[in-house]
């Protein structure tokens, strides 16, 4: 098959699989097979492409403006977008089979539908060729999601859903298309190119503005104040979760940021102005903030939507650090972050569906009843931290030495390596005391009969829990692309 065909076949088999899941409601078990079959088949494809040279493909869809495309491209940072969120649909759709049935979930047919329609959303964004073409896909998988935030039906879900499409859609509209738009009129095209395409096109002193709009309206990145849909999310079923955190919508938001960064404006451009140095501030505080948020909150999904905020924006202080190791440090901790934060929604669901706790105060002694389950928490946790021995270690490693070498203001530079080293501290704090407590304090509810979630969740939280070791000795196949991505690879 040739490159063009496998990228095609890359963007439509998820929406294939999504017609096929449709036409299964009445038998589940074929529905999950074919669920399963096509994440499996979407995974072998991006393997192939992964092996490929970077622009070995390109498509276009379609020219609904003279010098605008709807267009498509093999590239490096789209493969390892690709990776991690085919791979994790494969174990997602594992877990929800064990979790849907368990918790005696409406609508099963439309998750998995709605499921893959958003796994075709990402592969769009992934490999677009321009920034209309990703906005496009960006603007779709906030719409295709609604659905499943909203999936209880209950009056909380569908509030929830409504903070997440108003967040979303309104930041979009009032920051990210005008930022757009700007771009287009400065530079001539919104094609992505290494070193950016604002270079030359616009004056130092509005690289800092434009730059600061692009990050408002990109707020699936979770930047606060525009964080509020994220635990809003929370509602939905533990699957969903899984889904906004680490395969696909928060991804998305710190992939178009990086994306932004590299290859609109490029390092040298937003290294030129002065200014943008203070844009730091921003993921500063949202680190810290949300870091605090999350030592508050008891319910664990919401503390662990608060972790996400505060990890997401590790991701967009690399990218606005600019300096080669930080950018590197980014781009990894997308996939680093990915593996360990899905572990853990799914032991929050796995607690829920075996235990019915929701609380963080009502796990105490629980990991005796269900020690599979917290010894994978226990891992995605220390992952996240960046203890050695963990996939995690290797991003939080490249961020902190990127600060180390930031060149902008030296009182910055303290600042960055103070504010990531104190986010760690706060990180053990508000993640590791959960598995501590449930291993070694007495149990809370002795007369409760508690045992392990299915057997599917099990293998489905032990896959990615165990991925956070391998790649902490094999963390090649994303620090290799990271490195040709920010060292000169292709966009």
């Amino acid at each position: 098959m040739s490159a063009s065909a496998l990228l095609l076949t890359a963007l439509l088999l998820p929406l294939a699989g999504a017609v096929l899941i449709s036409l299964t409601s009445s038998r589940p078990n074929l529905r999950e097979s074919v669920s399963v079959l096509t994440a499996s088949l979407l995974f072998a494809v991006i393997i192939r492409l992964y092996q490929l040279p970077a622009e070995a493909a390109s498509l276009v869809m379609a020219t609904p403006v003279d010098g605008l495309q709807i267009a498509f491209s093999l590239n490096r940072f789209g493969v390892m977008f690709a990776l991690i969120a085919s791979s994790l649909w494969i174990v997602t759709t594992l877990y929800a089979m064990g979790y849907m049935r368990a918790h005696n979930e409406r609508n099963q047919t439309r998750f998995y539908v709605l499921f893959a329609v958003s796994i075709a959303c990402v592969m769009a964004i992934a490999f677009a060729e321009n920034l209309l073409t990703l906005f496009l896909f960006y603007e779709v998988l906030t719409v295709g999601t609604y659905p499943l935030v909203a999936h209880a039906g209950n009056a909380k879900a569908r509030a929830g859903a409504r903070k997440y499409l108003l967040i979303l859609m309104g930041s979009s509209i009032a920051f990210f298309l005008p930022a757009i738009i700007i771009t287009y009129i400065q530079a001539g095209t919104l094609s992505f190119a290494q070193n950016g395409i604002l270079a030359g096109n616009i004056e130092a002193i509005f690289i800092a503005p434009l730059l600061l709009v692009f990050l408002l309206g990109i707020s699936k990145a979770g930047i606060m104040p525009l964080h509020r849909w994220l635990p809003s999310a929370m509602v939905a079923p533990t699957p969903v979760s899984a889904l906004l955190h680490a395969v696909a919508v928060v991804k998305a938001g710190v992939f178009t940021v990086l994306k932004v960064v590299l290859f609109i404006f490029g390092p040298d451009v937003v290294a030129q102005s002065v200014n943008t140095e203070y844009l730091l501030l921003v993921p500063m505080a949202t680190i810290v903030l949300a870091s605090l948020v999350a030592m508050t909150r008891d319910n664990l999904k919401e503390r662990l939507a608060y972790s996400t905020i505060s990890q997401l924006s590790y991701i967009v202080l690399g990218a606005l650090m600019v300096n080669q190791i930080a950018l590197v440090g980014a781009t990894l901790h997308i996939a680093m972050h990915a593996f360990a934060k899905i572990t853990l929604f799914f032991a929050a669901g796995a607690i829920l569906v075996a235990a019915h706790k929701t609380k963080v105060s009502e796990l105490d002694g629980l990991a005796r009843k269900m020690p599979i389950t917290f010894a994978c928490f226990a891992i995605g946790a220390m992952s996240i931290i960046g203890i050695p021995f963990l996939g995690g270690m290797w991003s939080k490693w490249y961020l902190v030495s990127g600060a180390s070498a930031f060149t902008g203001s030296s009182w910055l530079g303290w600042a960055l390596s103070i504010t990531l080293m104190l986010s760690t501290l706060l990180n053990i704090w508000y993640l590791l005391t959960i598995p501590v407590s449930a291993w070694f304090k007495p149990l809370a509810d002795k007369t409760s009969e508690v045992t392990e979630a299915p057997w599917p969740c099990l293998v489905a939280m032990i896959i990615p829990s165990a991925a956070c070791i391998y790649f902490f000795f094999q963390p090649d196949i994303f620090l290799q692309l990271a490195q040709n991505i920010v060292g000169g690879g292709k966009p």
